[in-house]
């Protein structure tokens, strides 16, 4: 049964589904036809959180292609990037669509954007990526593929009004290092659903941002695994859930070679009537991954009423001989006692707020190492206090 604790102001905090497992997730094979996966009803797993009326289509073949997004990419000169059919073999090498809007991305993109960092290549500045929506139905495609001992910084950045299914690889190569930073800083219509393959290298590192504030609903499934021993992947998120906001984040780390590491850390603020927030965070750690290091954590701020927050965690452990493995959930109020703190000290009770929550996301903050944008996430978070308060 779901293990659901409610405050006494009557919204619901936090609901634990204990009885889901990784392999109930896992259920549906992954596929890039559509017709692979049945148009989901609501009553699915995967699927039993999401508002699937606001999906404006996108999970029953009816939204189609009508929109504008405008891209803009920057980046070193050693990097090449290529426009290429669905027949490019680059394709789906970091793994293929596990539900029916992924799939039905990449049925419907006209063009796939491969971005390759050579081997060896340590770029000295980020390779920026610009998603602008305005307005209408979108698909999209973009693998990222780092050669061996390459060392990059990738941010993406979503902006505008759009409905936007899309499928984004990062295929790392031995030794390589990453970080991608990705914004979702939609305007209060957007519908965005994405898929996040990452496949990392033989004793290769991989770090994973993602900051969501804007959307309608905002549905974004990272995922890992690994191609030989010796890797490692950081998932850091935050997100900020406003009112009638929907922002779902379903993680999955597949463990599938040995002595490879995986850190999952993800916060959440919510404010104002039916925001509501959700986190999946499945690990599987199989057989053959003797020597595995794993940890997960997701905290959530309620800061009024009226929130709600799913936060299900789940470890499945194949092989006895790891290294370590753990979760931790957690959901509370804003703390009262914080604010009288602060305020007996002659701080004013909004700023006093601020700060606190400012506290809260900082170490995030602080993994993304690109100042001006560590910056502009910070001026969002007091942008979404100060509308509380208006």
């Amino acid at each position: 049964m779901a293990d659901a604790q409610t405050n006494p102001a009557g919204n619901t905090a936090i609901a634990v589904a204990a009885e889901s497992t990784v392999a109930t997730r896992m259920s549906a094979p992954p596929s890039f036809d559509v017709a692979d996966f049945p148009v989901p009803h609501g009553r699915e797993e995967e699927w039993r959180f999401t508002p699937l009326e606001r999906l404006r289509g996108l999970h029953d073949g009816s939204a189609q292609a009508s929109g504008v997004l405008k891209a803009e990419v920057s980046a070193p000169d050693v990097v090449t990037i290529e426009a290429v059919g669905r027949d490019d073999a680059r394709l789906g090498r970091a793994g293929k669509p596990v539900d029916r809007v992924a799939a039905q991305a990449y049925s419907a993109f006209e063009k796939a954007t491969v971005v390759t960092v050579p081997k060896e290549a340590v770029l000295t500045e980020p390779i920026r990526v610009g998603l602008h929506g305005e307005g209408g139905v979108s698909y999209g495609h973009t693998v990222f593929e780092l050669g061996a001992f390459a060392e990059a910084v990738i941010v993406i950045d979503h902006t505008g009004d759009a409905v936007r299914a899309a499928n984004v690889e990062f295929v790392l190569g031995d030794n390589a290092k990453l970080t991608v930073v990705s914004v979702q800083d939609w305007a209060d219509t957007a519908v965005h659903c994405s898929q996040h393959n990452a496949l990392v290298g033989r004793d290769a590192s991989f770090k994973s941002v993602v900051v969501t504030f804007g959307g309608d609903v905002v549905r974004l499934h990272p995922r890992v695994t690994y191609a030989g021993p010796g890797g490692e992947a950081e998932l850091y998120g935050l997100y900020f859930t406003d009112n009638g906001q929907h922002q779902e984040h379903r993680l999955f780390v597949d463990h599938d070679a040995p002595h490879c590491r995986s850190n999952v850390a993800y916060k959440g603020a919510l404010q104002g009537k039916d925001a509501h927030a959700v986190w999946i965070g499945d690990v599987l750690i199989r057989k053959v991954a003797e020597g595995t290091d794993t940890y997960e954590l997701n905290r959530n701020l309620v800061l009024t009423d009226g929130a709600r927050v799913d936060s299900v965690p789940n470890l499945e452990i194949e092989t006895g001989e790891i290294a370590g493995a753990g979760h931790a959930s957690a959901t509370g109020r804003f703390e009262d006692e914080q604010l009288f703190y602060l305020m007996a000290r002659g701080i004013p009770a909004d700023e006093a707020r601020r700060l606190v929550v400012r506290g809260f996301f900082a170490e995030l903050v602080q993994q993304i190492g690109l100042p001006d944008l560590q910056e502009r996430l910070l001026a969002k978070i007091d942008e979404e206090l100060e509308a509380s308060v208006a």
